[in-house]
């Protein structure tokens, strides 16, 4: 199966997700502080993190920018018992894939270390996205436009292949807020369009996404 690191300063909590992780076939990394997981993570490679948000000393923010510093991107699930809806969004804007509500449902927590995992393994004839003069790598999260190569955090790659998979369409803010941050509503705030900045940072500025004021984004193949 994978290899999980659980990153929490509750012992209760590590031992109760190792031990769950465990039993689902997984193999399973504690770390008690964010030092103790940015240390680990330079030192071997897992499949996905459950993250806790807030800790003594570093807290997870910490930990995620880690993560999107290494060359490789790995599924971050962040369990947060902050009500503050900013600050869970700046968990899924620096590139976590979901943030679950402290005191949590271990049920709901497994099912969705299942479907993250399951992502980060797409099937061998499904490994790429060619749309618009840009390739997408599913399986490493690697998009190339031109003569141009960049990694990409989780967000980052699921906002683009959303918008290849609907390619000439045009993709609502609300649509993508909900399909790619898995929020039902509009935080006010504006992580898709800091989003589109990094993308057009990586990969230049004239690929074929389309700014459509007021309304949301698309991506045309003759834009």
């Amino acid at each position: 199966m994978a290899t999980v690191m659980v990153v929490d300063d509750e012992e209760r909590v590590r031992t109760l997700l190792a031990k769950s992780l465990a039993s689902q076939g997984h193999s399973v990394v504690t770390a008690g502080t964010a030092s103790a997981a940015i240390e680990r993570l330079e030192s071997r490679d897992v499949d996905l993190i459950v993250l806790d948000l807030v800790m003594p000393g570093l807290g997870g923010l910490a930990v995620l920018d880690a993560v999107n510093a290494r060359k490789r991107s790995t599924p971050v699930i962040v369990l947060s018992g902050v009500t503050d809806v900013g600050t869970r969004v700046e968990a899924l804007d620096r590139g976590a894939v979901d943030v679950v509500a402290k005191p949590f449902s271990l049920t709901e927590l497994l099912a969705r270390v299942r479907r993250n995992v399951g992502a980060a393994r797409a099937p061998a004839d499904d490994r790429f996205l060619d749309v618009g003069g840009i390739r997408l790598d599913v399986g490493r999260r690697r998009a190339t436009f031109g003569s141009v190569s960049a990694s990409l955090t989780e967000r980052e790659f699921s906002l683009l292949a959303h918008l290849m998979r609907r390619c000439g369409e045009v993709c609502r803010k609300e649509e993508l807020l909900h399909d790619v941050w898995h929020l039902d509503f509009d935080p006010g705030s504006n992580v898709v369009e800091v989003c589109i900045g990094r993308l057009r940072s990586k990969l230049g500025q004239d690929i074929p996404i389309e700014t459509l004021r007021g309304v949301g984004y698309g991506l045309y193949e003759d834009a």
